[in-house]
């Protein structure tokens, strides 16, 4: 079995361990990994065909398996700009559409199992950067009555964004799609850290931006 590349940050520069071996790299090489590494911006895929009868939607809906949810943000050590994103499956909710209308919703995040493939950046981001002990989840909530439309796959959805237990007013850009018998919806959340109280690493070497994003992939399946 091929053994997970694991990276844990110096000063100006990266102790990779690779098959047992520990091999010194430069803040390039180290920024080449963090790049590679970082998932794709959430979209629908190909398959996914726009809303044909929004109005078939009524009912209840919850998030099911194949949903993610996460961060993505941007770093920068000795001059080499990174981009880290972290994620995790571990995301609940339930949607109600009345009349092709979401009516209310809810999408919930754990927050403490997001991970990344560095588990000392992970152990940073739950302790010292979320207090994931205080503030385990993140959440959603649809304050604001959407009409899906057919025909496109493009929403705006008005709600609530509550993480690191402070809560503000959002607008969410988000795509919606027919997804077999289920519907998927992606988006991407920007957001500035001092909003939620949140303090953004600088560890000297290694700086990260003010601002970052949450991203979602949520599919959901009928409850009822």
């Amino acid at each position: 079995m091929r053994r997970r590349t694991k990276v844990l940050v110096g000063v100006g520069a990266g102790l990779v361990v690779l098959g047992g071996a520990v091999v010194l790299v430069g803040p390039g090489l180290y920024a080449d990994h963090v790049n590679r590494a970082a998932a794709e911006v959430p979209a629908l895929a190909a398959t996914d065909a726009p809303l044909a009868d929004p109005a078939s939607l009524d009912g209840t809906w919850q998030v099911g398996t194949g949903s993610v949810a996460g961060y993505r943000v941007h770093e920068v050590l000795r001059g080499q700009d990174a981009t880290v994103t972290g994620r995790t499956d571990q995301v609940t909710g339930r949607l109600v559409v009345e009349h092709g209308t979401l009516t209310s919703g809810k999408v919930e995040v754990d927050v403490a199992s997001i991970h990344t493939d560095e588990p000392p950046r992970d152990a940073y981001f739950r302790g010292s950067v979320m207090e994931v002990g205080t503030f385990p989840t993140a959440d959603f909530t649809v304050t604001d009555p959407v009409r899906l439309t057919a025909g496109t796959t493009e929403v705006d959805l008005a709600g609530r964004l509550t993480v690191h237990g402070v809560t503000r007013d959002v607008e969410v850009p988000a795509q919606v799609a027919a997804d077999g018998d289920g519907v998927q919806v992606v988006g991407s959340v920007p957001v500035s850290f001092a909003d939620y109280d949140v303090t953004p690493p600088s560890l000297g070497f290694v700086s990260v931006d003010d601002h970052g994003a949450v991203e979602f992939s949520v599919r959901l399946e009928r409850s009822s």
